[in-house]
């Protein structure tokens, strides 16, 4: 991994401690009596270097734990997160929620000078206008991960884990809001449909998928992934960016985004009510945002920057990658799960009734 330069630290050094230390606020300190930083994140998302290099700047303690799915996080905050968590990194779908429930606070921009970086695209969400809660972090798709040396007819359809896995056996997702999204999409409907016929339809999919003799079950995040890597499934849904580190070591993998369509996300950096280290917070946020270290971060993880500063910095191969940044036309069948409002529950319904049937 590229190493920062000692000029763009000294800058990071000056832009950064400076908005910190004049907030007027005293960071609670942990047990080495050093700031601390408590950082929810997904696992194997953030570069350890960019970690070791934030706690020698700020001369903090940075205290990672993980999360595997945008409601396993929510739930969290809603249990007591709001006070023990400085920054938070969910989906965007899932951030109105945090919002209407006071998990999260509003964003001091002018405690945040490298703002300025973020990419268009990520410049006023339509989850959360004026970036008034979150800023962007990294984003990608989702996808069937499989194992090329034993699934030799992929195909290019959802169907392989849905309608006729052909002998190969699978985990399907357990994250109830993605996996919902593409089985409506395999169908031909809208990821975020709420018309009851289309439901159901997608519920009698994932029921029949789940019961087939081929189905291994249920896996969150980076699990179905790790299963195919070990060789006990052949197939599974994962994030792009996780399969694309994994297939460094893995050279066997291969990665999928259906012809129906799939998933596009973004992962976003929220600050919780209650966070106990708001400096902490803040200059992490602008850290993250800076051009290089940006640059490090999604070329350690394989995932999309949405930093247009760090977009020079990142390497040929990962920007020329479809499967980390797809082209216009690609990208025309890939669709934002959005926040469905009142109409949430009705999915989370459907949801129980695919999982315990």
């Amino acid at each position: 991994m590229k190493k920062i330069t000692m000029a763009v630290l000294a800058l990071i050094v000056v832009s950064t401690t400076a908005f910190a230390s004049g907030s007027g606020e005293t960071s609670e300190s942990g047990s080495t009596g050093k700031r601390e930083l408590r950082l929810y994140n997904w696992a194997n998302y953030m570069d350890p270097d960019l970690i070791t290099e934030f706690e020698e700047l700020y001369d903090c303690d940075v205290i990672e734990t993980y999360f595997d799915t945008p409601e396993e996080a929510l739930a969290k905050l809603e249990a007591g997160g709001v006070s023990q968590y400085d920054i938070c990194v969910p989906s965007d779908y899932i951030i109105p929620s945090f919002a209407e429930l006071g998990l999260i606070q509003e964003l001091d921009h002018s405690r945040i000078p490298n703002l300025v970086n973020l990419d268009d695209p990520f410049v006023d969400p339509s989850f959360d206008p004026g970036n008034k809660y979150s800023v962007a972090y990294q984003w990608g798709t989702l996808g069937i991960v499989y194992d090329a040396d034993k699934v030799t007819d992929i195909g290019d359809s959802w169907s392989i884990v849905m309608d006729d896995s052909k002998g190969y056996s699978y985990y399907l997702f357990d994250s109830p809001r993605e996996q919902v999204a593409f089985t409506l999409q395999y169908l031909g409907y809208s990821a975020n449909s709420v018309e009851k016929d289309e439901l159901m339809e997608a519920l009698e999919i994932m029921l029949k998928a789940k019961h087939a003799k081929d189905c291994l079950g249920f896996e969150a995040n980076v699990g179905g992934l790790q299963k195919v890597v070990a060789g006990t499934a052949d197939m599974a849904i994962a994030y792009n960016g996780d399969v694309l580190q994994a297939m460094e070591d893995s050279p066997n993998l291969g990665y999928l985004v259906p012809k129906e369509g799939s998933v596009v996300w973004s992962d976003n950096m929220v600050i919780p009510a209650e966070a106990p280290n708001l400096d902490m917070a803040y200059a992490f946020i602008n850290y993250i945002l800076d051009a290089e270290v940006g640059a490090r971060l999604s070329t350690y993880n394989w995932y999309a920057t949405p930093n247009k500063a760090s977009l020079p910095m990142i390497p040929e191969e990962q920007l020329e990658d479809p499967a980390i940044y797809p082209d216009a036309e690609a990208f025309k069948m890939l669709e934002y799960i959005e926040d469905l409002g009142e109409a949430t529950p009705i999915v989370s319904e459907l949801w129980q009734m695919a999982k315990t049937r």
